[in-house]
């Protein structure tokens, strides 16, 4: 869903569990969490507090 990235609570090199808080966006005025889809370790973080982005933009990738 499209929104603005206001937080980012990982890393790169940090260990995620599946269903682990990754980023917080707002969305239809919304703070909505999104999770680590499985177990892994973050490869990188595309976006930065602040960022708009649109539905469907990768926002972290997991190694």
């Amino acid at each position: 869903m499209p929104g603005k990235i206001l937080n980012i609570k990982v890393a790169p090199g940090q260990a995620v569990k599946y269903g682990e808080t990754v980023v917080v966006m707002e969305a239809m005025k919304m703070e909505t969490e999104i999770v680590a889809p499985a177990d892994g370790t973050v490869a990188q973080v595309l976006v930065k507090s602040g960022d708009s982005v649109d539905t469907g933009a990768a926002l972290v990738t997991l190694g």
